[in-house]
């Protein structure tokens, strides 16, 4: 982020930690051992800056939270579990869970020695929450738990997933969504790794809950709010995968802004052709403008304001991962065949901002959600 943008909407304190994070990603780098500095953005406050301070977090929100992702992004050395252990599970036990349940998870999600993956995404279901078949039924003082998930990221790094199953309403019958604590060692919880052509240390694992027995406690929040206790988690999740995708496209932006003011064919550098010049500075400016939007959701966020974070959040995912794709596929055509190599680390970026596109809501489905609830036009699904 330009120096001019972050003197209009960030505080002090916000363009500190900005800077702070760049040094600390500056000095690991792109050939970073991931646990190392897992550890060490743990131990220096920054994975938990968003949780309540009593529990360890930083008492601040979401838009701190962003800078730091985003941040470790630009420098190549992202961390995507601080999309699901700190931002989503995290806000989830924070803003809904009981003491207890706070009292065991926020202090290690904050200092990153504890981690939690979310579990939601399910073969025949997709973008349709309404068909998740992963069920929770009373037996006792217990739950029990059945079904499948897929793609769900870091399984085998985290200490337990945050389960989104459905329960039947004693009233009407119906399912409603709720969430629910699994630990890793629970008996009937397994997980298969998804064989993927993706880079990337996080893992995706496609999961099993056969009859899994769990104590009442695992059980996060009342039991007939977990809609809104899942929108609570979402929210985030699209704030923090815009700053992944930011992060990412100013990492090839930058790698391709200092090619081609090196790389010299004729007289001059290549940066000095328009042809070259141009779709950098275009690419520049649309990370630029999902950035502005970025930071409003974050803001409309962490002001409680859920609606209207809602809008903004997706339209801030939709418009980081737009531009990222262009920002990584510009730098890489810059480059050239060097674009490609090993070398020069951009070709992996091709499938990872690609990810951005896809996960953890489809564009497609962004926009079915703007021309719908922005618009007001007639709902197509």
């Amino acid at each position: 982020m330009s120096a001019a943008m972050s003197a209009v909407i960030e505080t002090e304190e916000q363009s500190a930690l900005r800077a702070a994070v760049a040094a600390l990603g500056r000095r690991h780098g792109v050939a970073h051992d991931r646990d190392a500095l897992w550890a060490e953005a743990g131990k220096l406050g920054y994975l938990g800056v968003n949780l309540p301070e009593e529990y360890g977090g930083g008492g601040s929100g979401m838009a701190e939270l962003s800078i730091v992702l985003e941040e470790l992004g630009a420098a190549g050395c992202p961390l995507l579990m601080m999309v699901v252990s700190p931002a989503i599970c995290g806000t989830v036990i924070a803003r809904f869970g009981t003491e207890e349940q706070r009292a065991r998870w926020l202090p290690g999600l904050a200092d990153g020695s504890r981690t939690m993956a979310f579990g939601i995404t399910e073969p025949d279901a997709g973008s349709n929450s309404h068909r998740i078949t992963t069920t929770a039924r009373r037996d006792g003082g217990d739950w029990v738990l059945t079904g499948r998930k897929v793609f769900i990221s870091g399984v085998d790094l985290a200490d337990a997933t945050l389960i989104v199953g459905r329960t039947e309403d004693a009233r009407t019958g119906r399912l409603k969504p709720c969430l629910f604590v699994v630990p890793r060692d629970a008996e009937g919880f397994g997980r298969r790794a998804i064989p993927m052509e993706l880079d990337a240390h996080e893992k995706q694992f496609e999961l099993t809950l056969d009859e899994v027995r769990l104590p009442a406690d695992a059980l996060v929040g009342d039991e007939d709010a977990g809609l809104l206790q899942l929108f609570a988690g979402l929210n985030p999740e699209r704030i923090m995968t815009a700053a992944f995708a930011l992060g990412m496209g100013r990492y090839a932006i930058g790698r391709a802004v200092g090619y081609a003011k090196e790389r010299q064919v004729w007289k001059a550098p290549i940066g000095s052709h328009q042809a070259i010049a141009h779709p950098l500075a275009q690419a520049h400016i649309e990370l630029e403008l999902a950035a502005l939007m970025m930071r409003k959701a974050a803001h409309l966020y962490d002001t409680g304001d859920d609606l209207g974070a809602g809008e903004a959040a997706n339209m801030a995912k939709y418009a980081a991962a737009e531009a990222c794709v262009r920002a990584v596929d510009q730098a890489v055509h810059t480059l050239g065949g060097n674009g490609l190599t090993c070398e020069f680390g951009l070709a992996r970026l091709i499938t990872a901002a690609r990810v951005a596109r896809i996960a953890p809501v489809s564009r497609e489905m962004i926009l079915n959600f703007v021309s719908h609830q922005s618009l007001g036009l007639p709902k197509s699904y």
